[in-house]
C-alpha cells in the first residue's frame, strides 16, 4: 500500500516531465534552449529584485549597480554551475538565502559606519569567492553526500513548502499590490488591487494552464509570458499611464546596461581593491560560512526533490563543486553568489529541457538579454511573471499525500510531510531544512524500531551442530538441548533498538543456559547497545549461564571491529562469555557442555576408547568381539593431518578412539568447506566400507586422533568364520546411518 501510494506521488510530481531521455540530440537541444530561455525569464527578474533587496540600504543611487549584479550573478552562475556541475536541468542563479545574508550584512555595514558605502561592492564580492571556495572545498572532501540520504516524505514536505512559499510571495504581484503587505493583508486589501493586474495575471495563467493541449512544440510558459505581455499592452491601449516605463510599477522598468558599462564596473570595482581596508574582512567571515551553508542546502535540495520528480540521481560532490566554481565566477564578475533555485529549475523541467546544458542557455540567454534585449525585458509585467510561478507553485504541492492519511503506516509519513511544509511558511525553508533533517532521523529510527533486530530465535532440540555423535548423546540434546536458544540478530545494534532486544530475549535468561547470538548479519554497534548487552550477560550470569557471541564483524563497512570494540568496553572473555567463529563451533561447544552434565562417562575424555566401550559394539558377545577385534588395526593422526583424501580408492571404515574427525569438503583456491565433525565413540568412512568405491570428501585430525581402523576385505574373512558378526554389524550400521540422516 505504501509503495503504491509513494509511487503514485512520483507519477503526479512527474506527469509535466517533458517526455522520455530516450531523445534524438537535436530534439535534446531544442528541448534545452526553450527550457533555458522560459528558466531566464524567470530567474532573471527575481536576480534583479535580489539585487535590489541587497543594494537597498545603500540608497537609490546604486539601483543601477543592483540589477546589473543581478543580471551578472546569474549570468556567471547558470554558466558555470552547469559546465562544472552537471545536474539534469538544474538551473543556478541569485536566491533567496544569498538576498537575506548580503542584505543583513550590508544594512549592519551601513548602519555601524566601518565600511564606507563605495567599498560594500568589493565586501559582497569577497563574502561570494569565500562562501564558493567553501562550497568548492566541501564538495571535493566528499561532503555533499550526505544530503542524499532524505526519505520521500521530507522531500515531498519541502516541495510542498517551496510551492505554498511561491505562491503566498507570487500572489500580491498578481493582484498588482505596489506597497509592502504580508499575505492575508493582500488577500484581503481590496482597494489595493489593480483589475488590470488581475487580467494579465489571469491571461497568463490560462494560457499556461491550457496551451499544452494544443500543442507542445514551444513551452507553455513562453507562450503564457509572451500571452501576458500582449494582454498588457491591449489594456495600455485603453490605459495609456500603462504605456510608459517611468516610474511605471507593473512591469521591471528600463535596464541602462551596454557592453561599455559592464567593463566600467569591473575596472571600478577591482581598481578599489588596493585603497580597502583588509582590516575589517574579519566581518566578512561569518556571512560567508553562513551562506555556504545556505547556498549548498538550497541546492542539493533542489536536487533531491528534481531527482524525485525525474526519476534520476545527482552527484552532490560534484555539484558541489559546480556551485562553488559557480560561486567564485560570480564573484569575480561582480555578481550576486547564488544557488541551485527550485523555481527556475521547474520551469525550466516543465518548458522541454533535458540535460545540464539548459543551465548553459541560461546564461547565454541571460547575457543576450543584457546586450540586446534590455527594452524588451523593461516590458514584462510583474503579473505575467506571477502568473506563471502562481501555476508551478500549485504544481509543485504534493496532493497525493493527502490519501497517506486512509492508512495507519503512513499517517506519520504525512505528518511529516505537513511538519516540513509549515515550517516553510512559518519560518524560513533553512528552518524547513533542519526540520526535515530531523524528521528523516526520526523516520530511520521509527523503521530501525519496525523491524526486529532478531532476524531468528532457534533452540538447541531443534538444531544441532555438525559434530556427529553417539546415540544416547543425540537422545540428551533432544531432551535437554532446548538449554541452549540461538539468537539470529541482524542490522542496527543502537539506542534505539537495544532496548527491543532486550525485552524479546528476557523470558529466557532463566530458561537457557547457553544463549548464544550470533552478530554475522549486524550492521553497526554503538556504546548504548554495548551497555545493554553487559546487562544481558550480567543476568545470565546470576542465573549459572553463558552469554555466546559468534561470527562478529571484525570489519564492517563503517571500519568498525565489533568485537575489539566491545573487548575494549568491557565485553571480554571469561567463565560466562564466549566468543566462537561461528554458530557451529559455538553450540558444538554447548552441546559438550550438556553432554558432560548428563552423561557420567567411565572413560575419561582424555583417554582412548578400548573396542569394548564403543556403543556401536554393546551387547555384542565376548567371541564376536574377539573375533573383530583381530580384524581391527590401530592409527594415530597428529592435529591437522590427513586421514584420506577425497578421490582415494578404499574399502576401511574407522571407529575414533580418542579426539574428532573433520570432515571437509576441498574447493577450488584450497579452500574447504566443513561438512561434519566425528566425536570419540563414532565411526566415518562407512560409504567406502559399503561400496568399496572412492572416497568422496577429505577427513582430517581435529586435534590428536587414535583410530580403530577395519577394512572390509578383513571384515568379510571374519564373517565367513561367524556370519552373526555381519547381521548385527550391518544392522547397527543402518540404524545409525538412519538416525544421522534423521537428525
Amino acid at each position: 500500500m505504501k509503495m503504491n501510494q509513494t509511487r503514485e506521488v512520483l507519477q503526479e510530481g512527474s506527469k509535466n516531465l517533458p517526455g522520455k531521455e530516450g531523445k534524438s540530440g537535436k530534439e535534446n537541444i531544442t528541448g534545452d534552449i526553450f527550457g533555458g530561455t522560459a528558466a531566464m525569464l524567470v530567474a532573471l527578474p527575481s536576480a534583479i529584485a535580489f539585487g535590489l533587496i541587497i543594494y537597498a540600504p545603500l540608497g537609490q543611487e546604486f539601483a543601477g549597480r543592483a540589477a546589473l549584479s543581478g543580471i551578472l550573478g546569474t549570468i556567471a552562475l547558470a554558466i558555470i554551475a552547469s559546465l562544472f556541475g552537471g545536474t539534469q536541468r538544474l538551473v543556478t542563479a541569485p536566491c533567496a538565502p544569498a538576498a537575506a545574508v548580503l542584505g543583513v550584512f550590508v544594512l549592519e555595514a551601513t548602519k555601524s559606519g566601518h565600511i564606507s558605502a563605495e567599498f560594500i561592492p568589493i565586501y559582497i564580492t569577497f563574502i561570494a569567492l569565500v562562501s564558493g571556495g567553501i562550497q568548492l572545498v566541501i564538495g571535493k572532501v566528499g561532503g555533499g553526500k550526505f544530503i542524499k540520504y532524505i526519505p520521500y516524505p521530507v522531500v515531498a514536505g519541502y516541495l510542498s513548502g517551496v510551492g505554498v512559499l511561491i505562491f503566498i510571495g507570487q500572489l500580491p504581484k498578481f493582484l498588482g499590490i505596489t506597497e509592502k503587505v504580508n499575505f492575508w493583508g493582500a488577500l484581503y486589501g481590496f482597494h489595493l488591487w489593480s483589475w488590470e493586474s488581475i487580467v494579465v495575471g489571469a491571461v497568463t495563467i490560462l494560457v499556461m494552464v491550457y496551451s499544452p493541449k494544443l500543442t507542445k512544440k514551444i513551452p507553455a510558459a513562453i507562450i503564457a509570458l509572451t500571452s501576458g505581455i500582449v494582454s498588457y499592452f491591449v489594456l495600455a491601449f485603453f490605459n495609456p499611464a500603462l504605456g510608459t516605463l517611468e516610474k511605471n510599477p507593473y512591469v521591471i522598468g528600463a535596464i541602462n546596461a551596454s557592453a561599455g558599462d559592464i567593463l566600467g564596473l569591473f575596472s571600478m570595482q577591482w581598481s578599489m581593491i588596493p585603497k580597502m581596508d583588509f582590516g575589517q574582512l574579519g566581518l566578512a567571515i561569518f556571512p560567508a560560512l553562513t551562506l555556504s551553508v545556505l547556498l549548498s542546502i538550497d541546492t542539493l535540495k533542489t536536487c533531491v526533490v528534481l531527482d524525485a520528480l525525474t526519476y534520476s540521481r545527482h552527484n552532490s560532490n560534484k555539484e558541489l563543486i559546480g556551485q562553488g566554481l559557480g560561486n567564485l565566477a560570480a564573484g569575480i564578475a561582480c555578481g550576486i553568489p547564488g544557488a541551485g533555485t527550485m523555481g527556475a529549475t521547474l520551469v525550466n523541467m516543465n518548458s522541454g529541457a533535458r540535460t545540464s546544458r539548459s543551465g548553459l542557455f541560461v546564461g547565454i540567454s541571460a547575457l543576450l538579454v543584457l546586450l540586446l534585449l534590455g527594452s524588451f525585458v523593461a516590458w514584462i509585467p510583474f503579473s505575467a511573471l506571477a502568473g506563471i510561478l502562481l501555476v508551478v507553485a500549485v504544481r509543485m504541492v504534493d496532493k497525493k499525500s493527502l490519501a497517506l492519511l486512509k492508512n495507519k503506516t503512513t499517517r506519520f509519513d504525512f505528518v511529516c510531510i505537513l511538519a516540513v511544509v509549515i515550517s516553510a511558511i512559518v519560518l524560513n525553508l533553512i528552518a524547513a531544512a533542519g526540520v526535515g533533517i530531523a524528521l528523516a532521523i526520526l523516520l530511520f529510527l521509527r523503521e530501525q524500531i519496525r523491524s526486529s533486530v532478531v532476524r531468528r530465535k532457534v533452540f538447541g532440540n531443534q538444531t544441532f551442530s555438525k559434530k556427529i555423535r553417539t546415540q544416547s548423546q543425540i537422545e540428551v540434546l533432544h531432551a535437554k538441548g532446548d538449554r541452549t536458544i540461538i539468537v539470529e540478530l541482524q542490522g542496527q545494534l543502537f539506542f534505539g533498538t537495544t532496548d527491543q532486544l532486550f525485552i524479546e530475549i528476557e523470558p529466557y535468561f532463566s530458561k537457557c543456559k547457553f544463549v548464544i547470538m550470533d552478530m554475522k548479519r549486524v550492521q553497526s554497534v554503538d556504546f548504548t547497545a554495548v551497555n545493554m548487552l553487559k546487562q544481558i550477560q550480567a543476568r545470565i550470569k546470576s542465573s549459572g549461564g553463558h552469554l555466546i557471541f559468534t561470527s562478529l564483524p571484525l570489519s564492517l563497512p563503517t571500519g568498525q571491529n565489533v568485537k575489539s570494540y566491545l573487548e575494549d568496553l568491557g565485553l571480554w572473555e571469561t567463565e560466562s562469555l564466549k566468543f566462537f567463529d561461528s554458530i557451529d563451533t559455538a553450540l558444538g561447544w554447548a552441546e559438550d557442555e550438556i553432554i558432560k552434565e548428563e552423561i557420567k562417562e567411565e572413560v575419561k575424555p582424555d583417554q582412548a576408547l578400548n573396542i569394548d566401550d564403543f556403543e556401536f559394539f554393546k551387547g555384542l558377545s565376548a567371541a564376536a568381539i574377539n573375533t573383530l577385534r583381530s580384524t581391527l588395526r590401530e592409527a594415530e593422526f597428529k592435529s591437522g593431518e590427513t586421514i584420506f583424501e577425497a578421490g582415494e580408492e578404499s574399502d576401511e571404515i574407522y571407529f575414533i578412539r580418542k579426539g574428532m574427525v573433520k570432515i571437509v569438503l576441498p574447493l577450488a583456491g584450497g579452500a574447504h568447506y566443513h561438512i561434519a565433525s566425528f566425536t570419540r565413540g563414532i565411526f566415518f568412512g562407512d560409504m567406502s566400507f559399503l561400496d568399496k568405491g572412492t572416497r568422496s570428501a577429505n577427513a582430517m585430525a581435529d586435534g590428536d586422533v587414535e583410530l580403530y581402523i577395519l577394512s572390509r576385505t578383513k571384515f568379510d574373512e571374519a564373517v565367513s568364520e561367524s556370519p552373526e558378526i555381519g547381521v548385527l554389524f550391518f544392522e547397527r550400521m543402518a540404524k545409525t546411518i538412519s538416525s544421522r540422516l534423521r537428525n
